[in-house]
């Protein structure tokens, strides 16, 4: 692969993506241990929203069109509502690092998005690899909640559909559109849904809540809803959606690590063991090879 080839340069957007994603499930928990979770998901959507709308009037961007707008719908029921709102609820019932490990399902969750939306076809050692993969995290799972599925972790299952399919819609429109401009118009055609929503769940007094909650707000709304998507789009649609999403895998890294440095959660070997197991299988999956349509 040549250094400055479109699926090179479309890794290194995505591990950019990946780099300012890592930190949304520890800001979470830092925001819903003060604020209501249901106003941080509207409230971290609904701020995103402005500062996109701010950004698109100020660059007189185009609006887009009608086969556009219906594409960009579809990708934020997934990436504005479903992943946002269902996470949320998860970090309410699990800490980030079990979090972390469980969403290292979506590099596979990806890969087949890519092949139902854009007609990715990746190769049967990529499959084998990446349900293998699937098969160890699941088994994190099921140990962790004593033999069965937590509701948080089906919560976090369906955040992954959501986040695959909202990234492999998303990542089809910016190949038109632009990648920031995927996520701003995404955004904003949800203002009206999620005015009332944060308006409804919006805390009554500010007193009493701590910086660090507004911290892990702000985060989630300026980075993990807006500005990580930048890179992540454009990596997406430059390099493939199955080929790039996997790069994915250095996620539970990083989220373990800024688990343990920034909210003080304990990393267990265990945690770590699985991590480094679902990382090394979806890293021999990125050398079985994908064709593009």
């Amino acid at each position: 692969m040549a250094p400055f080839s479109n699926e090179g340069r479309g890794l290194a957007w995505g591990v950019l993506g990946v780099a300012l994603f890592s930190l949304t499930l520890p800001a979470t928990r830092a925001a819903v241990a003060h604020l209501d979770p249901w106003f941080v998901a509207s409230g971290r959507a609904l701020l995103a929203a402005m500062v996109a709308a701010a950004v698109l009037l100020a660059t007189r961007q185009k609006l887009p069109t009608r086969a556009q707008f219906r594409s960009l719908a579809l990708s934020s029921l997934g990436v504005v509502f479903g992943f946002p709102f269902f996470v949320t609820w998860a970090m309410q019932h699990v800490p980030a690092t079990h979090g972390a490990v469980v969403l290292a399902l979506l590099p596979l969750a990806t890969a087949a998005a890519g092949a139902l939306v854009a007609h990715e076809r990746p190769s049967r050692g990529f499959w084998a690899v990446g349900i293998l993969g699937s098969l160890v995290v699941i088994g994190f799972a099921l140990r962790h909640g004593g033999g069965t599925l937590e509701a948080a972790d089906l919560a976090l299952l369906a955040a992954i559909v959501c986040a695959a399919l909202g990234y492999a819609i998303g990542a089809k429109a910016s190949a038109g559109l632009g990648g920031w401009q995927t996520i701003s118009w995404s955004l904003v055609i949800c203002i009206p849904l999620l005015v009332p929503l944060a308006l409804a769940f919006a805390p009554r007094a500010t007193t009493g809540i701590p910086a660090s909650a507004w911290a892990g707000f702000f985060y989630l709304a300026l980075v993990s809803q807006y500005l990580g998507f930048f890179a992540w789009y454009h990596g997406l649609a430059l390099g493939g959606i199955a080929r790039v999403g996997q790069v994915q895998l250095l996620q539970p890294f990083m989220t373990l690590a800024a688990s343990a440095l920034l909210i003080g959660e304990a990393l267990h070997a265990d945690e770590i063991f699985f991590a480094a197991v679902v990382v090394a299988l979806v890293a021999l999956g990125r050398r079985m090879p994908v064709r593009r349509a």
